[in-house]
């Protein structure tokens, strides 16, 4: 019987958390037109089952020791047209990646082991980074004299500002996991093996939380540094005013009265 070809890209989800895989581990998780095309077809099931109130937090991780890498370099080698196979290749990462960064639920991602290029999009997009010691960030990009896709650009901009954004492409030179704390860059960082339990935890915690206040928390964060401040404050009155009409809401504020855990409900 012919063996049964192993997706490039897991989805599991179970009590309300996603978790999304990704599964070529002998090739350190690198991305290529099947991982693409795996990827956007697993985060368009994410978003159908957060549409029917299935899921309240996404997880993206990693099978083996390595995060990714970024693009699958030897297929660069191998393609007759490098920039055709890229022009094929980039447009269903980018519409996952939109799609994750703008899902109004928490986004988690643990990161492990070697992160370059189109990986960095990956493990930023999320809302929160975690990452074991293990850990190394390298641009990459401009070794090869091609520039930043997945996100990579916006992601380093907006987390570290302009010119670090451009220290780490220009340079690549690698920053390990105490420096990318230290950058902004992630959350927070474990010994490897204490890295999937931690963020177990943290997923579920936030897949526990009330729904509409995160979803709120990530807006308006994401959108602040767009807004002046009369605007960041009209959005923040809107929002308190919408979360305010929520059960969640009224559970939250009953909960902290009566010395109790609250319980969430689903709807904001």
């Amino acid at each position: 019987m012919p063996s049964t070809p192993t997706p490039p890209i897991l989805l599991e989800i179970r009590d309300a958390i996603a978790r999304i895989t990704l599964n070529r581990p002998e090739q350190a998780n690198v991305l290529n037109d099947e991982t693409g095309q795996a990827f956007i077809g697993v985060v368009r099931q994410v978003a159908g089952a957060w549409a029917r109130g299935e899921v309240r937090a996404v997880l993206l991780a990693a099978k083996g020791p390595h995060f990714c890498a970024g693009g699958d370099i030897r297929g660069f080698v191998a393609a007759d047209n490098i920039a055709e196979l890229l022009d094929r290749t980039i447009p269903p990462l980018h519409e996952a990646i939109h799609t994750l960064s703008t899902l109004p639920v928490p986004v988690v991602s643990a990161v492990n082991g070697s992160l370059g290029g189109g990986g960095i999009g990956i493990a930023l997009c999320a809302d929160l980074v975690i990452a074991s010691r293990s850990m190394k960030l390298r641009g990459g990009y401009s070794a090869i004299a091609l520039s930043p896709d997945v996100g990579v650009s916006w992601a380093l901009t907006r987390l570290v500002g302009p010119m670090r954004a451009k220290h780490i492409l220009f340079t690549n030179q690698p920053l390990d996991a105490q420096q990318c704390l230290a950058a902004g860059l992630v959350a927070e960082v474990h010994d490897d093996d204490a890295l999937m339990p931690a963020a177990e935890a943290l997923v579920q915690s936030l897949a526990q939380g009330a729904t509409g206040s995160l979803a709120r928390i990530k807006s308006l964060v994401d959108q602040a540094a767009r807004h002046t401040l009369h605007e960041q404050l009209a959005q923040e009155h809107l929002g308190m005013v919408a979360c305010g009409a929520s059960a969640d809401a009224r559970e939250g504020v009953t909960a902290f009265v009566q010395k109790r855990a609250p319980r969430f409900g689903r709807k904001a």
